[in-house]
């Protein structure tokens, strides 16, 4: 329907805010996110070399949702390298682009990563990318895998593909819900 009245050319502000109103109402992904509000406790291996064992590290995760429920916004504290660290994802479904879309900010960066993707038919995978200059090995595509193994489980894998090379498994998170 927005494309459509998009190609239309001229819209009276009227037609212009039922199309953003129409857009703004919370859908099934917006209820799927809703599910992961509460306290969660993280398992994370990290590998800073492909040819070395992973570091592993914990950490807790509050994930609640924002702004009538539109918004997911993930935060988490752990260590990693033996430092404290922070971080806060948040996540949405845009019901125009029909993309899940989030950005993240940490402790150890000053930059904010752009991630867009889209579920798995089944709706239990979520898979998002992310272009992103990175400080060591240069421009790179971040690739993000969410899987919902069930209400109290997500297993989420980080892989980097630097321009030119080949993908890398970064990171790997498993993330269960406080009994």
């Amino acid at each position: 329907m927005a494309q459509e009245k998009k190609q239309e050319g001229k819209m009276d502000a009227q037609a212009m805010m039922e199309v953003y109103q129409k857009l703004a109402v919370p859908t099934a992904p917006h209820k799927m996110l809703a599910k992961l509000v509460g306290e969660w406790t993280t398992k994370t291996r990290a590998w800073m070399e492909p040819d070395k064992p992973p570091m592993e590290g914990s950490g807790t995760c509050k994930q609640t949702m924002l702004l009538g429920g539109r918004y997911l916004q993930q935060d988490y504290t752990g260590e990693m390298m033996g430092n404290s660290f922070t971080g806060i994802n948040l996540i949405a479904y845009d019901n125009h682009t029909k993309k899940y879309v989030s950005t993240w900010v940490d402790s150890m960066s000053t930059g904010i990563y752009y991630f867009e993707g889209k579920a798995s038919p089944d709706g239990k995978t979520i898979t998002q990318e992310c272009s992103y200059d990175d400080p060591v090995k240069g421009p790179a595509v971040w690739r993000s895998v969410t899987r919902f193994v069930d209400e109290n489980t997500l297993d989420y894998v980080m892989y980097l593909t630097p321009k030119g090379g080949e993908e890398e498994k970064m990171m790997e998170m498993t993330v269960s819900r406080k009994q």
